[in-house]
Order: C-alpha cells, then sequence, then structure tokens
C-alpha cells in the first residue's frame, strides 16, 4: 500500500535582501496511515518550516524551489490554491506551537471551533455550535456548553491547548502535524496533552507528523523517527532502532545529551559544528563539516541518504 504522505527531495529557500537562507535542503521521508513520524532536532534545523512547506504555507521572502508533496495520491505542489484550502484544515491539520497565537483573542471558543466545521463540513450554525461543544468533550473539558461561550483568557494553557487540538480534528483529519504540542506547559499537562494525542489518534486512526526536540516524547509516542540537522535529514528509522542502534554521529551526539539516572559524567558531551540555520555558511562551520568520512561532505557534495538496513536510512557514503 502506498503511504499517506510521501515527501521526496524538498527544499525550501529564503531571499531576503542580498542573501540566501536554505532553510531546507532536500528532505525525503514517508508517513504511512495510522502511524507517528518524530522529527527531531534542535531550535532552528527547519522542523517548523517542514510543517509550513507541507501546507504550503511558507511566508515571504521564502518559497518550495523543488520537490514532490504527495499527500492521498494527490501532488500538492501543483494543485490550485483553491484546491490547497479545501486540504488544509480539512484532511491535513495542524497544532501550532503557542495556543494562544493560534485562537483569536476577541472570539470565543466555540465560534472559533464552529467556524471550522461551518467551511468543511457545511453546517447550519446551530449543529456547528453543538458540535464543538461534543469535540471539546471529547479533548476531556469538562462543562464543555459553558467552555463554548468563554474566551481564550478564561481558559489556562493545557485548556487552551485541548481546544486547539479539538480545532485540528474537527474535520477528522487523515494526517495531524503536531508543532511542539507540549511547549510553555508544565511537566504534569505535558504528559496529558501526549496522552490525549496518542489516543485521539488511535480511536480515529489518523497518522501523525510530530514535532519536537523532546528526545523523552519521541521514545513515548512514536513508531519511526527523522533526525534533522539545518534543514537535512541525518538518520531516519523505527524508534526502537534509532535509540538501540544509531549510526549517524550526530543522532549519537543527541542521544549523548540525555541525562541517565544511576549514572555519573564528569560533563556533558557537547555537539560540534557551527550555527543549525541553513544559510550559506562558510565550509567548516555546518555540523556536517566536522564529521569524520564517511559522514562529511566531499568536494563540495553533501553526502546522500543510504538505506544501510531494511527501514534504516543514514546520511553518509557508501564504502
Amino acid at each position: 500500500m502506498a503511504p499517506l504522505l510521501e515527501v521526496r527531495n524538498l527544499m525550501t529557500y529564503f531571499f531576503p535582501s542580498g542573501g540566501l537562507v536554505k532553510a531546507i535542503r532536500g528532505l525525503e521521508f514517508t508517513i504511512d496511515r495510522g502511524e507517528t513520524l518524530a522529527l527531531v532536532g534542535e531550535s532552528g534545523c527547519g522542523k517548523s518550516m517542514t510543517a509550513l512547506s507541507l501546507l504550503r504555507l511558507v511566508p515571504d521572502p521564502g518559497r518550495i524551489v523543488e520537490g514532490e508533496i504527495v499527500f492521498n495520491g494527490e501532488e500538492l505542489r501543483r494543485m490550485p490554491e483553491a484546491e490547497m484550502r479545501r486540504i488544509r484544515g480539512n484532511q491535513i491539520s495542524m497544532i501550532f506551537q503557542e495556543p494562544m497565537t493560534s485562537l483569536n483573542p476577541v472570539l470565543r471558543i466555540g465560534e472559533q471551533i464552529a467556524e471550522v466545521l461551518r467551511l468543511h463540513k457545511g453546517l447550519d450554525p446551530k449543529a456547528a455550535m453543538e458540535a464543538a461543544a461534543d469535540l471539546l468533550r471529547q479533548v476531556g473539558i469538562p462543562a464543555a456548553e459553558q467552555r463554548v461561550r468563554e474566551y481564550p483568557h478564561q481558559l489556562s494553557g493545557g485548556m487552551r491547548q485541548r481546544v486547539v487540538i479539538a480545532m485540528a480534528l474537527a474535520c477528522d483529519p487523515k494526517l495531524l502535524i503536531a508543532d511542539e504540542p507540549t511547549t510553555a506547559l508544565d511537566v504534569t499537562i505535558q504528559a496529558q496533552i501526549m496522552d490525549l494525542l496518542k489516543n485521539l489518534k488511535d480511536k480515529r486512526r489518523m497518522a501523525m507528523l510530530l514535532i519536537t526536540h523532546d528526545l523523552g516524547v519521541v521514545a513515548e509516542s512514536a513508531d519511526r523517527v527523522a533526525i534533522m540537522n539545518a534543514g537535512l535529514i541525518m538518520e531516519y528509522a523505527p524508534v526502537k532502532t534509532i535509540f538501540g542502534d544509531p549510526r549517524h554521529p550526530y543522532t549519537r551526539g543527541l542521544l549523548g545529551c540525555i541525562p541517565r539516572l544511576g549514572e555519573k559524567r564528569k560533563r556533558l558531551a557537547p555537539i560540534g559544528g557551527g550555527a543549525a540555520a541553513g544559510a550559506e555558511l562558510p565550509p567548516g562551520t555546518t555540523y556536517l563539516d566536522t564529521c569524520p568520512e564517511p559522514f562529511a561532505p566531499r568536494q563540495n557534495k553533501l553526502p546522500p541518504l543510504v538505506e544501510t538496513e531494511p527501514g534504516h536510512f543514514v546520511r553518509r557514503w557508501n564504502v
């Protein structure tokens, strides 16, 4: 069976005045129906820009310059904008990092959820509001009939995140993109939100692209993991393989930063390389330039993503 989402050689560049930033430099990955793929990397590596590229929401002065995004058999890059609006929020939904910026502060909670249902499902105002209250109940918000009449500032951070999840799930999407869904929440609420997402995903049989830098969340929630740095995937494998048999130096570096109970260390081992951003940086300043053979560039060419064993891809040269 063909994957639900297939991304091939995706490149997203920004063209600020007098410069060039290669935010995404050739991503390739797939997501199967019902599975969770975690996209992991440090801040600035291009994770959120990957999500915006999939939805064709790249802000100016950026644009997708190359690649294919095949979703449910349709090539999204070639799709007219009117058709793309049919996909966004309907078949592909997204949870953004900060719920307070995702919600309109001057509209009641119920009106914001109902708007999605009227737009994509054609419900009348009364039916849309009833469905909005039902969605709030599904995401664990008590007194839903009262909450639909409240404004975002009247809710806690965890409650606002549940509202954003309800909006994302309103149209029963095939793919949910969750961009750092537990940012700025305390640890207890983080665990509740991740459990909620997992239960809703399993119940609705939807796929999820989980964008995070939290390897603990990855270990608990993901089926496969793509490790990203400077707009490139460095390693890509099932979650147990990534944690049990990492092959790329960058993956090993990330895992080496995790403190472990009962293990005494003199100091944390740093990850080499410079800035994560994919700008036109001088030679020797990116992480790949600091890698040993066979992971380092050759003659200004990047190593390809090679399948070293079934389902396990590593950015390296074949030797």
